[in-house]
Formats: C-alpha cells, structure tokens, sequence
C-alpha cells in the first residue's frame, strides 16, 4: 500500500506515524504538507495528532481551509481510506467527513494517559484484524476530545454501524466511570456512512512495540493492509 502522513504547522506526531508505516509494516508512505492540492497515487491517508495552526479558533478548523484539507475531501470522496488520529480526527470533523464534534473535555483539562476501549465495529478496513467486542487499551493525549452529535444523528449513527470505538473499563464495561472526557455515548472513534473515513482520539500509532508496554494500535494499521 502507499501511504501519505499529511503535515499541517504544528502536527506532532506525523514521524512516529511515519515511522509505523515504514519501519513496522514495511510499506511506502510520503509525507505531504498543507500546500498539497492533490492526492493521486495514495491508497490511504492518514492525518496525524498534533495541534494544527496551534489549534487556535477551533482544533482543527484552520486545517480544514488548507489546499491539502479539500484535497483530503475529494480522496475520500473518490472512495480513498482516510484515518484521522487526535487532532486528525477533530480535523475530519471540521472537514464534514464525518459527523459531530469534538469538544473541550469535561474536566477543562488536558488528559494524557491510557485508556480502554471496546471494539463496536469490526467490519471495516480499519478493524478487520479485531474481533466484535474486543477490548484494547490504547493511549490518549487531548484537550479537546469530549465527541458530541445531536441524539438523533446519534441513533442513526448506531443504526449504520458508525460508532467504531467506546471507552471503556478493563472488563469492557461501558459508563460513565470509564468516560474520560465526558463525550457523548463514551465514544471514542466514529466512521462515515460508506466506511471508509474513520476519525479516533486514542493513539494507535503510540502502541505499536512491546518497546512500549503494549501492542493493540499494530492490529488497526495491520487491518489496512488485510
């Protein structure tokens, strides 16, 4: 597969992204900065964590208004894998690839620690490699991921499989003590209507080696190439 790891002013993680899809799983990826119009010869993009433009207005909205943030609109238009981490995700958003926001967490503080989280879809080219009701335990690092939708766009996402990831505890229980930013339904990751746009706050990309205490990120990245 050839990959692009998109880079906006101020993405943080787009090496340790880079350096998953290259040294792990052995496949080619470039990377391609906010002034990039087109995205031809790419089977997934993936927009990494960070605090893009600062984050300032609004996570993710001054990315959104980029050359790369249209040209991200018509690769997933054209039906092209896009994952958006952290920021990405808050990114995809803006972008109106997929729905709801994300907002300031509960707390008004930044989180950073990890998490888990109970697999809800299996069936998309994201999760494949995970079984339906897996739990996982994956880092997060967020100020502004408390996920909100309107109850009735949230019904129809759980109706089309939308809801990707919950948070979760240990045991895979999902409630409000395992809800660590107060988002809506404990909802940690969500995709489009036709499957192929999934935006999640947890860091895949950061649990990938035994090197850091645990490997679950490396099965999302494995699904792509499955």
């Amino acid at each position: 597969m050839r990959f692009a790891v998109c880079v906006f002013p101020g993405s943080n993680c787009d090496y340790d992204t880079y350096y998953v899809i290259r040294d792990l799983l052995g496949q080619e990826v470039r990377f391609v900065d906010h002034h990039t119009h087109k995205l031809s010869g790419f089977d997934c993009v993936v927009i990494p964590g960070g605090f893009s433009f600062g984050d300032y207005l609004r996570a993710g909205v001054l990315a959104s208004k980029t050359p790369l943030g249209n040209a991200i609109v018509e690769f997933a238009q054209r039906g092209g894998l896009v994952l958006g981490i952290c920021n990405g995700f808050q990114i995809l958003t803006e972008l109106h690839l997929l729905p709801g926001a994300l907002l300031r967490n509960e707390s008004m503080r930044f989180l950073c620690k990890d998490v888990y989280l109970t697999v809800e879809n299996s069936s998309l080219p994201f999760t494949k490699k995970f079984e339906r009701g897996e739990v996982i335990r994956l880092p997060i690092a967020h100020g502004e991921g408390r996920y909100y939708v309107l109850q009735e766009d949230l019904k129809l996402m759980e109706e089309r499989g939308q809801i990707v990831l919950r948070y979760c505890d240990e045991e895979g229980k999902v409630g409000p003590d395992s809800n660590p930013n107060g988002s809506v339904a404990n909802i940690a990751g969500v995709c489009n209507k036709e499957g192929n746009v999934f935006g999640l706050m947890p860091h895949p990309e950061r649990a990938c080696e035994d090197l850091l205490g645990y490997r679950d990120g490396l099965l999302l990245w494995h699904s792509l190439l499955a």
